[in-house]
């Protein structure tokens, strides 16, 4: 697998991440408008249909960053750690689905979603002394974690 254009890698991780996105995202679908429906929602929710999206997309950049790092080989300590970072953010980023929504729990959905940024804003320093486009490619993801952490934290101060 080290020695694969890095094309291939492109489009393994990117498959990859967005089926790990569609996978998390079935937990979702049950309950957008059904238990959801009946939270109340800060004034700036945006629309339902706006999620599935802005997700593809950023799961598409997710995975051309991983692959530009990944392409940078692992022999080196500062790529091991920026790929395990990167992991560790992507299980909690699959996980917040599951806790949010199919656990129907904000608060543990808050929790996991503040960290999930905590390991995000590491993945992303890590990136940028890797390869600065890989950096520049999560700063999206960072913007919209940032504002689904104030989102779930306004659903669960008004519920």
């Amino acid at each position: 697998m080290r020695n694969l254009p890095l094309s291939v890698k492109i489009i393994i991780s990117v498959v990859v991440c967005l089926a790990v996105g569609f996978l998390s995202g079935t937990s979702t679908v049950t309950s957008i408008n059904s238990w959801y429906a009946t939270l109340n929602k800060p004034f700036f929710n945006p629309p339902n249909w706006l999620f599935g999206p802005v997700w593809t997309i950023l799961y598409i950049m997710m995975g051309v960053a991983f692959a530009l790092v990944w392409h940078r080989g692992f022999g080196l300590t500062t790529q091991k750690s920026a790929l395990l970072f990167f992991v560790a953010q992507f299980i909690l980023n699959a996980l917040w689905s599951i806790v949010f929504f199919g656990m129907q729990s904000p608060i543990f959905g808050l929790v996991v979603i503040v960290s999930l940024l905590v390991l995000l804003i590491f993945t992303f320093k890590k990136f940028k002394e890797i390869d600065n486009l890989s950096g520049n490619l999560l700063i999206p993801y960072i913007c919209w974690v940032s504002f689904a952490t104030i989102l779930n934290l306004s659903i669960v101060i008004l519920n």
